[in-house]
């Protein structure tokens, strides 16, 4: 009996640890159905008059060693971030080792995969790097910077080609232009309201506060003096590091710098597959800027990762270039530069829960036992 009710009590606490997990996540379970639902859709939607064994044979013939150059790239792409976030962190005098920031880009990138516009990615690597003692305040000002960089160079590629290679809109994006017009302008728009929170810390924290007593007066939360002089406080250190920003004009022009190789290295996996399927004779510049456009094209939209979108527009802008092979290389790109990568993310995001939340826990217990 002893036995037996011990072995009843267990499987209640794992069922009721299921229902704990369940309900915690719940709405990140639904982003990743989501996500999933729309990518069957879209290929079915794509895929559904097409000879899906000639595809496939296509894609075995492929040279293996473009394709693993073109994942050691996608991998380097991440990384790149990483590289931003501790040069700012260890610039501003915050000590955030190499390895925790590569943490920290790989869940950013796997929010950001499967919520609208890219909304979740820096709010999950926020709240994992307040786990690690990074103040929000500072980890949300890094963070912002590293979005503008990161927006600032799709849209200096997306002038870039109006000005001087009208001729690949003209010629590829015929039917299609309007969406990249669309594009770069929410992207100024973004990276306009953006510069105004990071550079103008004294109008933030009067939007921040003005903000907190909506809240209060709607009756959202109540009213706490604590509260009010807490979030002061953090936007006093936001604003100071907004000042240190503005005085060392070269860490952000470091950091740009380091965003513009980060986003061609993305963008030339694009060749690499290009070269995999034996296929020659298209410039590789034009295949690099006509894969930046599609970023340009897609990045605000308000589809995870662009899930559908850049599917068609890949299909209907690099038809002319890869041909018969089209098919083969949609999957190929896409599959390297975002479904392999989310694969990869989601394991490290769970690896990284696992190890920080264990890590916060054991201060927890040591705080509470001191």
């Amino acid at each position: 009996m002893k036995g037996s009710f011990f072995t009843l009590e267990k499987v209640g606490r794992r069922k009721k640890a299921k229902v704990n997990f369940l309900k915690k996540n719940k709405k990140n379970i639904f982003q990743i159905l989501f996500l999933i639902l729309l990518c069957v859709g879209t290929f079915f939607l794509l895929f559904k008059d097409q000879e899906l064994g000639g595809i496939w044979d296509s894609i075995q013939k492929a040279n293996k060693l473009y394709l693993c150059a073109g994942v050691i790239l996608v991998v380097f792409f991440v990384s790149g971030e990483s590289t931003i976030i501790f040069y700012m962190m260890r610039s501003l005098k915050i000590h955030a080792p190499f390895i925790h920031c590569i943490k920290y880009s790989f869940v950013g990138f796997f929010y950001s995969c499967i919520t609208p516009s890219a909304s979740g990615g820096q709010p999950a690597q926020i709240y994992y790097m307040s786990k690690e003692k990074i103040d929000v305040s500072i980890s949300t000002l890094v963070l912002m910077i590293v979005t503008i960089a990161y927006k600032f160079v799709l849209v200096v590629v997306g002038v870039g080609v109006i000005l001087f290679q009208h001729d690949l809109i003209s010629t590829y994006m015929a039917k299609t232009e309007i969406f990249f017009y669309l594009g770069l302008l929410l992207n100024v728009g973004c990276i306009a309201f953006m510069m105004i929170l990071v550079f103008m810390p004294g109008l933030t924290k009067k939007m921040m506060i003005f903000g907190h007593n909506i809240l209060v007066k709607f009756h959202v939360m109540r009213h706490r003096e604590s509260r009010l002089e807490k979030l002061s406080k953090a936007m006093d250190k936001y604003g100071k590091a907004s000042d240190y920003f503005k005085s060392h004009k070269m860490v952000i022009v470091n950091v740009v710098l380091i965003s513009i190789l980060q986003r061609f290295i993305l963008f030339f996996v694009t060749y690499l597959v290009y070269c995999s399927l034996g296929l020659r004779g298209a410039n590789w510049v034009d295949i690099v800027l006509l894969q930046a456009v599609i970023s340009v094209a897609v990045d605000m939209l308000p589809l995870p990762g662009g899930v559908g979108a850049s599917e068609t527009l890949f299909l209907s802008m690099f038809g002319p270039i890869f041909g018969s092979s089209i098919y083969s290389g949609l999957l190929l790109s896409r599959g390297i530069s975002y479904y392999t990568l989310i694969l990869i993310s989601a394991v490290v995001t769970i690896y990284t829960h696992i190890t920080i939340t264990r890590a916060s826990e054991k201060r927890r217990r040591m705080r509470e036992g001191a």
